[in-house]
């Protein structure tokens, strides 16, 4: 029988359960999906944790590549032997095998491997909707990205270089900075030792930048507002470090008439039409070499636990995959 990391009450990585499964036969718009490799986000510690509330027992992980075994009824999109990818739909990821509903699955184009797939289905396409939809980036901006060198940051960074966008990121070490150099962060900022707020007025002349994308939360807040220029954007978009703390909305009036947004992967790609175009634009990116995108880290799908411990201690830079 297949098995999956089940949880049946929140807490720390120890919470996380490996367990067998029963996995039947797909429904009417539902295909079977046998895993090949399975990515981990930041995402998946809030759900475990609790921060993000589940219905329990249940199991983790959004993201996933691997071939269809068999699709149900009024599914022609996918058929048996296809290899996908996916991010989103029911949580369950993180298993040997699963049903899930097919209009999540996208096709994998030759070239992009299953590994890669699974790093780039959920961080790639949050990259996608950040810089070409909540704030549509153009070659010339300037855009402050927090924590450049993790699974997100590192394709940020590419991205960003193949706009032709002037990237400042923040990191921490000088190890990450490095890091995240080579994929294509224009500067870098040390926050365990430097002043984010003062660099980036150094950086930009003292206007600030015109977004900011913060996936750090109360860390870097209210101080990431003060690197936006007047009339420009906070994105918050994960809280890594716990939540934004609640704040009157006069501080974004008082800040220079900010905007602010916390927007989701999973609204902007919830059409199929939708998933697949940004899906679409993403692979071309990688055909093209101006995104790579592999695992930094593995670990074996039963050592979940371990995973979540590395990616809380901020010891990991880029993606992290598990492998059934």
């Amino acid at each position: 029988m297949p098995r999956a990391i089940r949880i049946h009450a929140n807490g720390g990585p120890e919470v996380l359960q490996w367990e067998e499964v029963a996995v039947g036969d797909p429904g009417p718009g539902e295909a079977r999906v046998r895993h090949t490799a399975v990515g981990v986000n930041y995402i998946d510690t809030y759900h475990r944790s609790g921060l993000y509330k589940l219905q329990l027992p249940t199991g983790l992980g959004s993201e996933g590549a691997g071939v269809v075994e068999a699709v149900g009824v009024g599914v022609d999109w996918v058929k048996p032997g296809d290899r996908v990818a996916y991010c989103g739909g029911p949580l369950g990821a993180y298993s040997e095998s699963r049903v899930m509903p097919a209009e999540r699955l996208v096709r994998l184009p030759d070239g992009i491997s299953d590994r890669a797939a699974a790093t780039l289905m959920l961080k790639g396409l949050t990259v996608q909707y950040l810089f070409r939809q909540t704030y549509k980036l153009k070659a010339g901006d300037t855009i402050l990205f927090h924590a450049a060198a993790g699974g997100v940051g590192l394709i940020a960074c590419q991205w960003a270089r193949a706009l032709g966008v002037t990237m400042i990121g923040t990191v921490g070490s000088d190890e990450k900075a490095a890091l995240a150099t080579a994929n294509g962060c224009t500067h870098t900022i040390v926050y365990t030792r430097e002043n984010f707020v003062e660099r980036v007025k150094a950086l930009t002349g003292g206007k600030g930048v015109p977004v900011v994308y913060d996936g750090i939360g109360k860390d870097t807040f209210p101080a990431s507002l003060d690197c936006v220029s007047p009339r420009g954007l906070w994105v918050s978009f994960g809280n890594s470090s716990g939540a934004v703390p609640q704040f009157d909305i006069l501080l974004l009036s008082q800040k220079g008439s900010l905007y602010a947004t916390r927007p989701t992967l999973f609204t902007y790609a919830a059409k199929r039409e939708d998933l697949t175009a940004m899906a679409g634009e993403m692979f071309d990116l990688v055909k093209a070499g101006k995104i790579v995108s592999e695992p930094r880290q593995t670990f074996a799908l039963k050592d979940a636990a371990a995973a979540h411990r590395a990616l809380e201690s901020r010891g990991t830079t880029g993606a992290t995959v598990l492998l059934p």
